[in-house]
Formats: structure tokens, C-alpha cells, sequence
């Protein structure tokens, strides 16, 4: 499955940068993350609960960061494993730069495989719950840094 998009985040690069590069951050924007430790030197290590239509399954994987270019770029890469479920592995090249009228483009490209039981729903229902999921993640991602989130709101009242 692949996915290409750009989605134009109302702060500089330096901010957008220090989110994507923030554990707890990444961890309020991951749908359905439980944990999430780590760094971007040493790697982070997740706890992902998720339902792919039928199937429901705890993933626990590692994701490390390589190709980094400050505030510019950096490949994202991960695998998680969902026992009896299956496994999902995958990456994204995530690039920053200047939006046009201020704040920041974000493009990303996204490449995700599975296996297992979750692979035999079909690629369509797999296809449609990635894209759904890496939405989700930019959606929240954008929420969290802009500092639209609800939930972000309710924690500080």
C-alpha cells in the first residue's frame, strides 16, 4: 500500500520538526497507541491496539529514524507484531518545507505491508484502513501542533 500526501500545518518548520520528533507528541497522534518510549537517536519502541475490520490486535513494534536532515526530512521505518494477527511493517520519507503565505508544507510518502491473518481480509479493506489510519495520525498530528486539539484543551483546564 501506498500513500502520497501534503498537508500545509499552521507553524514553522522548527516547531513542526520538534513534534515529529517529540515521543509524547507522536504518541497523542499515533490512533490507538497505548506506549510509545524512546528517542530519535535510539529508536522508539510502541504498543499499538487497532481492529482491521474483524480482527483485533495489540501490536508491539520498534521505530527507528534514519536519512535525518534537520528540520528538513527524515525516513521513518517500523514493524509491529500482532501475534496470532499477524504483523504490519512499513515507512515514510516525511518532508518539510516553507508553505506558501506561512506555516509548513508536510509531504508524506507512506509504504506499509502486512502479513498474517490481517493480510487475507484484502487488500482493498487493507489499502482503506491504512490510508484511514495515516489520516488519522497527520490529522492529529496537525490538531496537536496547531494546538486545535480538544482533547489537548481539556487536559489543561
Amino acid at each position: 500500500m501506498e500513500l502520497h500526501a501534503t498537508r500545509t500545518i499552521a507553524a514553522d518548520r522548527a516547531t513542526v520538526w520538534a513534534a515529529l520528533n517529540d515521543a509524547e507528541t507522536l504518541k497523542a497522534c499515533i490512533p490507538g497507541c497505548e506506549e510509545l518510549t524512546g528517542s530519535p537517536e535510539e529508536g522508539f519502541s510502541a504498543v499499538v491496539k487497532q481492529k482491521v475490520g474483524p480482527v483485533k490486535a495489540t501490536f508491539k513494534g520498534e521505530v527507528t529514524l534514519s536519512d535525518i536532515v534537520p528540520e528538513t526530512s527524515y525516513t521513518i521505518s517500523g514493524e509491529g507484531k500482532g501475534g496470532v494477527a499477524g504483523f504490519a511493517k512499513g515507512g515514510a520519507e516525511v518532508t518539510l518545507s516553507d508553505a506558501e503565505g506561512g506555516g509548513t508544507d508536510l509531504h508524506y510518502d507512506v509504504d506499509a505491508k502486512v502479513g498474517g491473518k490481517i493480510a487475507q481480509l484484502g487488500s482493498r479493506l487493507i489499502d482503506s484502513f491504512a490510508r484511514k489510519m495515516a489520516d488519522q495520525f497527520f490529522e492529529n498530528f496537525q490538531a496537536q501542533v496547531e494546538g486545535t486539539d480538544d482533547d489537548q484543551d481539556a487536559e489543561t483546564a
